[in-house]
């Protein structure tokens, strides 16, 4: 009997675990038909409100349902990363707890797998009940990253994949701090077959990324899978320094021919200032970088778990091996 393995990071929701939990068990026939064991693992990222108990009520209830608790708020990338280093299922998905990665295309993911599709991944084909500039910016960082980066990352693209353990076992090897998954599902490759769906809101409750949050996480996106930035910095020194080299000559000649003198401060003031800002502007990227690089060779863990609970179907489906 094989494992699917349902990761579900969580962070101050509270009021959508329950409904999770309900709607995913409605759409558990065809596994079981397939004789497909399930584990619903829920990685709980130091959420503040009651989250881990409702988690821990519906362990209590099914010994399918683990729980993985951090010891304090260390974001989605790393709950995505200990969910799929803690699972041991033949396959994984990845589901957000809000119920807008419906549990009803689990079964369609499952059946492209069967055709030999190492991954399935879903994306958007519309942004209805996202605010206008929100999908603006989204749409153009998508632009962005596939002009600058190597790593197509697809628009509308949903962290709602579901995986064979060969590409969990890819993810897992890049063991990097700074992540940015949406990029690493790119990086890996493998065959991914992509399953559109119009967007669904969220059943209860306010999303948790915040405009900034988001703006934070679009430069994680690009520091790390692409240097573009860095050789843009580079022209624009170079471009200066021409300029500048072309302006003495400039200033020079004039002042031989036509005994022209330089023009007053008000020119030199905003020239200084625009150059200023270019030189912060550079350093500004050059500190990212180096920011991050910082955070990789201090090697602190990606997570620290507080407890956990539960015991997966595995062991079932493992002893049935021996």
């Amino acid at each position: 009997m094989k494992l699917l393995s349902v990761i579900v990071p969580c962070y101050n929701e509270e009021e959508n675990v329950r409904d999770f939990y309900d709607e995913l068990c409605k759409n558990t026939d065809f596994f079981d038909k397939k004789q497909i064991a399930l584990e619903l693992l829920y990685v709980d990222d130091g959420s503040k409100d009651k989250t881990a108990l409702e988690v821990k009520k519906i362990c209590a209830e099914d010994a399918r349902v683990r729980l993985v608790s951090f010891s304090r708020n260390f974001g989605k990338e790393a709950a995505i990363y200990a969910g799929l280093q803690k699972c041991k299922g033949d396959f994984a998905v990845l589901m957000d707890a809000d119920l807008q990665d419906p549990p009803s295309l689990l079964p369609q993911m499952y059946s492209y797998i069967e055709q030999g599709y190492d991954s399935v991944a879903t994306r958007r084909v519309t942004r209805k009940g996202e605010p206008v500039i929100r999908s603006f910016f989204a749409r153009m960082f998508y632009r962005l990253m596939n002009r600058i980066s190597r790593t197509e990352i697809v628009d509308g693209a949903r962290d709602y994949r579901l995986m064979t353990r060969q590409v969990v076992d890819a993810i897992l090897a890049m063991s990097e701090y700074n992540r940015f998954t949406k990029g690493i599902f790119g990086w890996v490759g493998y065959e991914t077959k992509w399953l559109e769906y119009e967007n669904v809101e969220r059943r209860k409750g306010e999303t948790k990324w915040s405009f900034w949050k988001l703006f934070l996480y679009s430069l994680e996106g690009i520091i790390a899978f692409s240097t573009a930035p860095l050789t843009i910095a580079s022209v624009m020194g170079v471009l200066f320094c021409v300029l500048a080299f072309a302006m003495i000559i400039f200033t020079i000649v004039r002042k031989l021919l036509f005994d022209d003198p330089t023009s007053g401060w008000p020119s030199l003031v905003c020239i200084i200032m625009m150059v200023s800002g270019v030189q912060l502007f550079c350093l500004g990227i050059l500190g990212q970088y180096l920011s991050k690089t910082y955070m990789e060779v201090k090697k602190r863990p990606i997570y620290l778990v507080k407890e956990e609970i539960g015991e997966a179907a595995r062991d079932e489906s493992e002893r049935e091996k021996v």
